[in-house]
């Protein structure tokens, strides 16, 4: 299958100058997956509610001060290459080109349509992230706004003071409060306004009751649950408790469909556009080293990811990095921070391989714990 059989003509369109304002509007009344952004009639990037969340700007800074490049699609590409340019781009939407042409856009909503009924073979457990970034109920919506823009996450699972889930808080939350309290207070000096609903606890805007996903249910079955409930992500918890095990979005499921058969391992770059300073090459090349140190575990796909602080030093920005590897002994992962994509990498690496070396160890003691009541069963 290839996009030409998926990609659709009609989308929501604004000038690089149109005000945020606006734009927020325009999420709050039409719900779209992203908006394409035009500069004289021509692509100049896209947005999304993850940029509106991340962004602190007046509404009335021009649009072009959020939107971000997304990797433009052939009408005639395959879905697979499609799927691997949305996740490395981190965005939900891009656009199609018939030659030199705009043709129109691409959804992850759209190709996870297409492909639903090849999801069935997929399992919860092999795509969910298991490491899981949550918030206290009376933590305000300040700190949550904090924590979504730090990890580049959309959504944060909310916990009372046992630890237990009782609410999902995301980007669109926030965006639909914001731009729902504004309309009500009318225009104006918003200064004190912001400030006060940033104060307000996570528990008041917080969605109820949480849609969840268990471990073994298809991935089938949970994109077609995101769909029935419009959202774009499920919390993973245990069969009969309220405790987080995990988080499955529709990128996860996305992700899944660029996995290969193929030998050489399959890595996979979000934000590959901060790759300044090292390579792809030297990315895979690093995390096969450490694959093969240990042979007994078998990588069957490495996802990296990077993320860009507003710190920087002598002009190099501060880089969040998450490495994450589904193996055939589970999921294991690494992260750091660093200045420049390789220093922050490499940070990320040495983690990785110490969660590596621990998960050898915890198995190496368990065999000999196992040859040992051998022994003891044979005196």
């Amino acid at each position: 299958m290839n996009i030409s059989d998926i990609a659709v003509a009609e989308y929501v369109e604004v000038d690089v100058d149109e005000r945020l304002a606006k734009v927020r509007s325009i999420f709050e009344r039409e719900n779209p997956k992203g908006i394409v952004v035009v500069e004289d009639g021509e692509y100049a990037g896209v947005v999304g509610e993850k940029q509106l969340v991340r962004s602190r700007m007046e509404d009335d800074t021009k649009v072009s001060a959020v939107m971000k490049p997304a990797p433009s699609v052939d009408r005639h590409e395959d879905v697979r290459e499609t799927a691997r340019l949305l996740v490395e781009g981190d965005v939900k939407i891009a656009p199609v080109y018939e030659g030199e042409k705009l043709y129109g856009i691409v959804t992850v909503d759209q190709i996870l349509e297409a492909v639903i009924d090849s999801l069935d073979a997929i399992t919860v457990a092999q795509i969910a992230t298991e490491d899981v970034i949550g918030i206290g109920e009376t933590e305000s919506v300040g700190r949550a706004i904090n924590r979504l823009r730090e990890n580049g996450v959309s959504r944060l699972p909310v916990l009372d003071d046992e630890g237990d889930l009782v609410g999902v808080v995301t980007t669109n939350d926030i965006v639909e409060f914001v731009v729902r309290d504004q309309e009500r207070q009318g225009s104006g000096d918003r200064a004190g306004d912001i400030d006060r609903m940033l104060d307000i606890p996570v528990y008041d805007i917080m969605s109820n009751p949480v849609v969840t996903a268990a471990n073994d249910e298809t991935a089938q079955t949970v994109v077609q649950r995101m769909f029935d409930n419009d959202v774009s992500g499920l919390v993973v918890t245990p069969e009969g408790a309220d405790t987080v095990a995990g988080m499955v979005t529709k990128t996860d499921v996305l992700r899944a469909l660029t996995f290969t058969e193929q030998d050489s391992m399959d890595v996979q770059i979000t934000n590959v556009d901060l790759l300044e300073g090292t390579s792809r090459e030297h990315i895979v090349e690093s995390i096969e080293q450490v694959a093969d140190k240990y042979a007994e575990m078998q990588v069957i796909h490495a996802h990296v990811r990077l993320h860009a602080h507003k710190e920087k030093l002598r002009g190099t920005p501060l880089i969040q990095c998450q490495i994450r590897l589904r193996t055939n002994e589970g999921q294991v992962g690494g992260s750091g921070e660093g200045y420049g994509a390789e220093h922050a990498f490499h940070v990320a690496l040495d983690k990785l391989e110490r969660n590596v070396l621990e998960i050898k160890g915890v198995n190496a003691d368990e065999e000999y714990r196992g040859q040992l009541l051998r022994k003891l069963g044979e005196l």
